[in-house]
C-alpha cells in the first residue's frame, strides 16, 4: 500500500511539533509533555505555564473531512450546554479545529479520573440517565458529514478490504469468505426486520470511554460519533453470563428511559453489532498497518494464529446469532 507524504508526517509527529502547534494558538507550554493512550489518532497532555496542562488531539488524516470533525465538536459543544458531563474541545479563536503545518488539532481541558465501576447499580443508573439525555439530543438532528453505522460500512467493507488486500492467509482464505458473506446475510436481514431508528451516537461507548470522577462520570472521545441504533451505545457495557446481562440491561434501561424512549427490538441487534465490531476492528488494524505505532502495539496481528482465532471467534458469533436475544420488559 502507498503511504502518502502526509501519512508519513502524521506517522513522524513528534514533540517538537506538537509543542509548535500548541504555542501557535499563544499557550506558553512548560516543557512537559505526556503521549496518551490513543491509536487512531495522536494525543498528548501538555503542560502549560502558570496554568493547568491542555490535551492536544492531532487527527489522522484523511479519516475525517474538516467538515465531520467539526460536526463532532458542535455535538459535544451542545451536549455540554445541556449540563452533560461531555468534554468538548476548546474554543480558541473562535473556533475547535486548527491547522499547523500539515497538521489539523484540536486542544481539550485535561480531565482526570478512574474507571466506571459496573457493578456498582448507582454507576449504571448515571450512565444510563447520561446516555438517555445523549440519545434524546441525538435524535432532533442528524448528522450530515459522518456515516451510518450499517452492515455496508462496519461490514461489507472491512470484509472487501481485508480480501482484496491480501490479508487472509490463503489456506484460510475460503473459509473466511465463506463465513463472512453467511455472517453480512444474517446481519442484513436481521437489520431489515424492523430497520432500527438511526440518531446521532457516541459510537463507541464503552468502559474505557469514561472517567469516573467526584461521584459522577465524564464521557469522552466522541470521534467515532455516527448515525445509528440506540443499543450500539450501550451493549459494550454489558458482561458476565446471561443472568449478569440481563440486571445490568435492567439497571441501565430503567434509568435511560426516564429521557428516552427505548425499542426493545433493538436488543435483537446485539450481537450483529458486536460481530460487526469484530469484523470492523480486523479492517482498521490492516488499514493502519503501515504506521508504525500499530506495529509496536499490535505486534500479534497479522499473523497465522491471529487469522486462525478471528475465524473461530466468527463462528461463534455466527452460533451466538442463533439464541434468543435478551429481553427487558
Amino acid at each position: 500500500m502507498h503511504v502518502s507524504k502526509q501519512a508519513t508526517s502524521f506517522y513522524d509527529l513528534g514533540p517538537e511539533q506538537v509543542l509548535q502547534a500548541v504555542e501557535s494558538l499563544g499557550f506558553a507550554c512548560d516543557g512537559h509533555q505526556l503521549a496518551l493512550n490513543s491509536y487512531e489518532n495522536r494525543v498528548y497532555q501538555v503542560g502549560i505555564e502558570d496554568s493547568e496542562a491542555i490535551v492536544a488531539k492531532f487527527y489522522r488524516p484523511k479519516r475525517w473531512s474538516d467538515a465531520a470533525i467539526l460536526e463532532e465538536h458542535e455535538f459535544t459543544l451542545e451536549l455540554d450546554t445541556l449540563d452533560i458531563p461531555v468534554v468538548p474541545p476548546l474554543l480558541i479563536h473562535d473556533s475547535t479545529l486548527h491547522h499547523f503545518q500539515s497538521y489539523r488539532f484540536s486542544l481539550y481541558p485535561l480531565k482526570a479520573g478512574r474507571a466506571p465501576d459496573l457493578e456498582c447499580k448507582e454507576h449504571l443508573e448515571q450512565l444510563g440517565r447520561f446516555i438517555g439525555r445523549i440519545h434524546a439530543l441525538g435524535a432532533t438532528a442528524d448528522f450530515e458529514h459522518r456515516p451510518q453505522l450499517d452492515v455496508h460500512t462496519f461490514g461489507d467493507d472491512s470484509y472487501e478490504f481485508l480480501m482484496e488486500n491480501g490479508f487472509i492467509p490463503l489456506e484460510l482464505e475460503k473459509a473466511y469468505e465463506t463465513l463472512a458473506e453467511d455472517l453480512l446475510d444474517t446481519i442484513e436481514d436481521r437489520f431489515k426486520r424492523f430497520n432500527p431508528q438511526r440518531i446521532r451516537l457516541h459510537g463507541d461507548g464503552h468502559p474505557g470511554n469514561i472517567l469516573w470522577k467526584h461521584n459522577a462520570p465524564y464521557i469522552l472521545d466522541f470521534d467515532d460519533a455516527r448515525m445509528g441504533p440506540a443499543v450500539q451505545d450501550l451493549w459494550m457495557f454489558l458482561s458476565g453470563d446471561r443472568q449478569n446481562q440481563l440486571t445490568t440491561l435492567d439497571t441501565l434501561l430503567t434509568a435511560y428511559s426516564q429521557f428516552y424512549d427505548f425499542d426493545c427490538r433493538e436488543l435483537s441487534l446485539i450481537e450483529p453489532l458486536r460481530t460487526l465490531r469484530m469484523m470492523h476492528h480486523s479492517a482498521w488494524l490492516a488499514e493502519r498497518w503501515e504506521d508504525p505505532a500499530f506495529k509496536r502495539s499490535f505486534p500479534w496481528f497479522n499473523s497465522q494464529q491471529y487469522w486462525e482465532e478471528h475465524i473461530l471467534t466468527l463462528k461463534e458469533q455466527a452460533a451466538a446469532m442463533q439464541e434468543e436475544p435478551l429481553q427487558w420488559q
